[in-house]
């Protein structure tokens, strides 16, 4: 799952973490930034960014007659992949004041599932992106992922960690120190940082599931979350001047610290282009030769 495209000469050669390289070499405010500002929730920036609805509905629908069943949390994931392509920094994280280049992209999400009892419980999701992928085969990552889990008799690996942690009284506040200890050190082991979502490239929810409006979710202090996306319900699209169109809006929480203003900028004007052209998603992000589109019958269906 590893894949590492984007290193350059400032990052070390051997690897301090089993998920990332140090960058070096930095300029010395760029440096001197995570000192100043050593904790996550002291460098979050939030922006709400509103994207067209109509455009996805419009990309969806048509893809679902020709038989491929694509949600709207596919789009949103290729879009941000598609655009950290060309702007690399939006994989970096902090730990103790250092700042890393991550050897991998995933993202982590929650879903609803019920319980045996009917009551509704979450779980928490990872899946790893590769270069080669597309709009179709995030979708399908998504999709069997979801699907793998869904069942009220299963619990992924990081639901049993929970679950044996909390049946031991006063475990899981020795574990938890323990586990962040090691891990601003970089000692946290890699079974446990695959098995952690709050280890992560980027963190979603979508809140338009429920319809339930946006929220500027907080970037967790423990682990490497650098931006977090919340999906909220469609509102009317007010600039448009028809208010039978809608948009979605996306609550976006950011860590000041692994990029500039610049930076930031130049990758929402990809991620807004390529929210408007859909279509630029279906081929391989590494700019290898596109694939055919899935057969109706292997996609999945929408969440």
């Amino acid at each position: 799952m590893v894949y590492d495209g984007h290193n350059t000469d400032r990052i070390e050669e051997m690897p301090m973490r089993p998920d990332g390289k140090r960058v070096k070499d930095l300029p010395p405010i760029v440096a001197a930034i995570p000192y100043i500002m050593p904790k996550r929730y002291d460098a979050w920036n939030t922006i709400t960014e509103n994207i067209d609805e109509e455009v996805i509905k419009a990309y969806i629908r048509e893809k679902r007659r020709g038989g491929v069943r694509i949600n709207h949390m596919a789009v949103i994931i290729a879009a941000y992949y598609k655009a950290y392509q060309t702007n690399p920094k939006l994989n970096w994280f902090v730990v103790n004041s250092h700042l890393y280049e991550r050897n991998h992209f995933c993202v982590s999400f929650v879903i609803l599932k019920k319980r045996a009892d009917g009551t509704p419980d979450e779980t928490t999701l990872k899946i790893y992106l590769e270069p080669q992928d597309n709009i179709f085969t995030i979708n399908q990552k998504i999709a069997d992922t979801i699907a793998k889990n869904s069942a009220e008799s299963h619990n992924n690996s990081t639901d049993k960690f929970a679950k044996m942690m909390f049946s031991i009284p006063g475990l899981p506040k020795f574990v938890i120190w323990l586990a962040y200890h090691l891990d601003k050190h970089g000692l946290l082991p890699r079974k446990i940082v695959d098995l952690s979502p709050f280890h992560t490239s980027m963190f979603i929810t979508n809140l338009a599931s429920i319809k339930t409006s946006y929220i500027h979710h907080h970037c967790y202090e423990f682990g490497t979350t650098s931006v977090f996306v919340c999906m909220g319900k469609p509102v009317p699209n007010y600039m448009s001047g028809d208010l039978t169109k809608k948009m979605m809006p996306l609550g976006i929480v950011m860590d000041e610290r692994i990029c500039t203003g610049y930076e930031y900028a130049a990758f929402c004007n990809d991620f807004r282009k390529y929210i408007r052209q859909p279509e630029l998603l279906e081929a391989p992000f590494d700019g290898s030769a596109p694939a055919e589109e899935p057969a109706a019958e292997d996609m999945p269906i929408e969440a």
